[in-house]
């Protein structure tokens, strides 16, 4: 380990041994990327993103209330529909004509429960598909949730729901008028490779996307006005991925709580870029776009004028660049460290516009040559992978305002 880095990890301990931890000097330390050791990143993380308070007395037990809370919402969300669906095959003295599966009243506890599967279905799409260049998601977790797995529970898990709802959605396609045809093809025919692409882990183990997917799925119960979207997949792998890998075993077992929290306090400051009614407003997904371009005007307005006359929009490729904090357009590592300084930005993503920026300054000669099929190519497939050119470059123009 380099003299430098042993340093950086001493600057570190020494700002979070406080009693009180100096949030500007983490956020400076943080900027510069955060090391991997000791589980400084974790921990990091879990204050910037305002999880865990700067006074360290608090933190041990507002942990456990908040890791107790998401039993909670697992027992909720996820055991009772489950216990009330096993239950249904077995006694019939629950299930009262109020609330039975045929139930056309909206408030019908059954009707949740199918509206529940057809987002459980997207997110189960989504998270089977997260970094497939990685193995690490389709790997059995160290900690599986007891809770769920627990052989004495005969209730229903999100792996059986999504199996059961799909094979009946495969045998029974409903055509526009509502009259339903049952396939006379063998529904095994139809069976989407998604679930058979893996191999299916044995009882009482589960891949780290199903923790994904119930942390989303649970996510989208609690809000349901945003519920869920494509692509926050994207946004709740890496934080998972840094939770689940801490090498704290003490933290690492309870990475899909503190990952749930994480996510929600990071969506409550991007949710609107999820938002479709508010593209245009001033906080929306439109607005930021432009100024991805407004601030490439003030800083090289030759390239400005050259994508203009291109008629190169910023939502053909910026649009996923901010939607997602990058993380489709760079490995899982170097994403990883572009969030240490997006989170340590105290203007919050005030950065990330200049990071888009950078990226767009460092092409600039293929860009000025390129025609418009090029250029979109360059855009969408970005061609430079040293994440710390791009960051030096977008701190040098953060500067030079």
């Amino acid at each position: 380990m380099s003299r430098l880095h042993q340093s950086r990890i001493a600057d570190f301990q020494e700002v979070l041994g406080e009693p009180t931890v100096a949030l500007s000097k983490l956020r400076e330390l943080c900027f510069s990327g955060i090391p991997f050791d000791g589980g400084l990143r974790c921990l990091c993380w879990k204050i910037l993103l305002n999880y865990l308070p700067l006074e360290k007395a608090l933190w041990s037990s507002l942990l456990k209330k908040q890791r107790d809370l998401y039993s909670q919402f697992l027992k909720e969300m996820i055991i009772q529909p489950g216990i009330a669906k096993a239950n249904l095959g077995v006694s019939r003295e629950d299930v009262t004509l109020e609330d039975h599966p045929l139930n056309p009243n909206p408030d019908s506890r059954w009707n949740t429960y199918f509206k529940d599967n057809e987002v459980l279905l997207q997110i189960d799409k989504d998270v089977r598909r997260l970094y497939p260049d990685m193995a690490f998601f389709q790997r059995p977790t160290d900690y599986p949730c007891l809770l769920i797995l627990d052989p004495q529970n005969e209730f229903e898990t999100l792996r059986r729901r999504v199996e059961q709802t799909t094979l009946k959605s495969q045998t029974v396609a409903r055509n526009r008028s509502g009259v339903t045809n049952v396939s006379s093809g063998s529904p095994l025919k139809t069976t989407p490779s998604s679930l058979s692409e893996y191999e299916v882990l044995p009882n009482g183990c589960e891949a780290h996307w199903e923790v994904v997917e119930r942390i989303l799925f649970i996510y989208a119960k609690l809000n349901p006005g945003i519920a869920y979207v494509q692509g926050m997949n994207e946004i709740v792998g890496p934080l998972y991925y840094t939770f689940a890998t801490d090498p704290n075993s003490e933290w690492k077992e309870h990475a899909e709580a503190d990952t749930f929290f994480c996510f929600t306090n990071l969506m409550a400051e991007i949710r609107d870029n999820f938002i479709k009614s508010l593209d245009d407003s001033q906080c929306g997904i439109t607005y930021k776009m432009e100024k991805v371009y407004s601030t490439l005007k003030e800083k090289d307005v030759e390239l400005y004028l050259k994508l203009q006359e291109q008629n190169i929009k910023p939502q053909f490729f910026a649009f996923r660049w901010l939607t997602l904090l990058l993380s489709q357009e760079f490995l899982l590592p170097d994403v990883i460290r572009i969030w240490d300084s997006l989170f340590a930005d105290d203007k919050r993503f005030d950065f990330l516009l200049l990071v888009c920026c950078a990226m767009l300054t460092l092409i600039r000669d293929q860009l000025l040559e390129g025609d418009f099929t090029l250029n979109m190519r360059l855009l969408q497939d970005y061609p430079i992978s040293d994440v710390h050119l791009i960051l030096k470059k977008a701190k040098e123009l953060q500067d030079s305002k």
